[in-house]
């Protein structure tokens, strides 16, 4: 399917957008779904967060990575970055190293010419990104190609795996869905200023729609830890509510918005340190990033261990698989591991305690064997 290309003239297109911008974030700060996370009890939710997360479908928890964790995640960004190929498919970086994950068998670095969409419209993702986004025209001396998703991150990200570990994060985990939650994927978003690309509108989730016990919790939610924040230019828009209906056509609510602009999504606004819980299964997508700012969300999902026990994997992440109890507990070592290394750098926090491993008495210590360990950890990726 074609992009939806403006029939007016850019400069007007660039006002429509602008407004759609403005009113969108209006909206979004009227829904009552924001705050500091909360606890009233052990391992209790406050009631307020879990009522505004499930009528919307997401909520931004406030000032959860303070900004000695932040210059962490920066360091590990720009020396992942500074390893990426030179182009795509070369095996070397710009310095001549060999580039990062060039070993790597399981998917790490996607590429999208600046400022495109390189799913939208096509069959990749099963088809989930129906119609192609609008592709803004990219500077003349723009690279020929971006790297802006890399998968697999916590393999090369200590300070990816330390947030994961994050003992409040993990707590909400649990208590959305459930002490024996399981882990999903784990990647980092870069939303380079003028060249960062747009994810065309989809909704997460390949399996289950037809089953008797669906529900608009059944394919789990990510967490979107963000680095430097994130705009109603950058960042992500969802349509509230959506992740309560089973079937949607994307397709058909962009013809009826007679653009890419869905007239009831909202944007995510961030500020540097907070991370969103936003649900699979919400209508969402993102603009090419023409603004001047970067956004770099830390992004890492969990699912309900029934969502995926027993289950054929949907394939989108990894190969297809039957979800045994033994890949589960092997995917789960990240917790473990995570857990650790948080240990490690944050000393005076309580760590979280994994009911999964209290239970069966599994201890998993981060030190040099488990660095070896994790090498193409998300092949094991529970994808559904």
């Amino acid at each position: 399917m074609n992009s939806p290309v403006p029939t007016t003239s850019y400069g007007e297109h660039q006002e429509a957008m602008d407004r759609y911008m403005a009113e969108g974030a209006e909206r979004a700060r009227a829904l009552g779904n924001r705050g500091p996370i909360r606890f009233i009890g052990d391992g209790v939710l406050h009631p307020d967060i879990v009522e505004a997360y499930w009528r919307c479908g997401f909520y931004v928890f406030e000032d959860v990575l303070k900004p000695d964790e932040l210059a962490d995640i920066e360091a590990d960004l720009q020396d992942m970055m500074s390893r990426f190929p030179e182009k795509k498919d070369a095996a070397v970086d710009a310095e001549g190293r060999p580039a990062i994950a060039i070993d790597n068998k399981a998917p790490k670095l996607f590429w999208s010419k600046p400022l495109g969409d390189p799913f939208g419209g096509t069959k990749a993702a099963a088809g989930r990104h129906p119609v192609k986004m609008y592709e803004p025209v990219a500077a003349s001396e723009a690279p020929e190609e971006i790297v802006y998703l890399m998968l697999g991150t916590l393999e090369f990200s200590e300070a990816h795996l330390r947030v994961y570990g994050h003992p409040d994060i993990l707590g909400v985990a649990a208590a959305i869905n459930g002490q024996d939650f399981v882990p999903f994927n784990e990647a980092y978003f870069i939303k380079a200023p003028g060249l960062g690309a747009s994810v065309a509108w989809h909704r997460d989730g390949v399996t289950h729609w037809d089953a008797e016990d669906w529900d608009q919790g059944t394919h789990g939610f990510n967490f979107m830890a963000q680095l430097y924040g994130c705009t109603p230019a950058n960042g992500l828009w969802i349509v509230p509510g959506t992740h309560k209906l089973n079937k949607v056509d994307i397709a058909q609510m962009v013809a009826d918005a007679g653009s890419d602009r869905l007239p009831d999504a909202v944007p995510l606004i961030c500020q540097p340190g907070d991370v969103a819980m936003t649900n699979r299964q919400l209508v969402h997508g993102s603009f090419a990033n023409t603004s001047p700012d970067w956004r770099v969300t830390l992004n890492f999902g969990f699912h309900r261990r029934r969502s995926v026990l027993g289950v054929q994997g949907g394939g989108i992440h990894n190969a297809p698989a039957v979800y045994d109890e033994e890949r589960i507990r092997r995917r789960a070592r990240m917790i473990g591991y995570a857990i650790d290394a948080r240990r490690q750098r944050f000393p005076d926090e309580t760590p979280f305690t994994y009911r999964p491993h209290a239970e069966s008495g599994e201890k998993w210590a981060w030190d040099d064997a488990a660095r070896k360990d994790v090498f193409d950890y998300n092949l094991e990726d529970l994808s559904i």
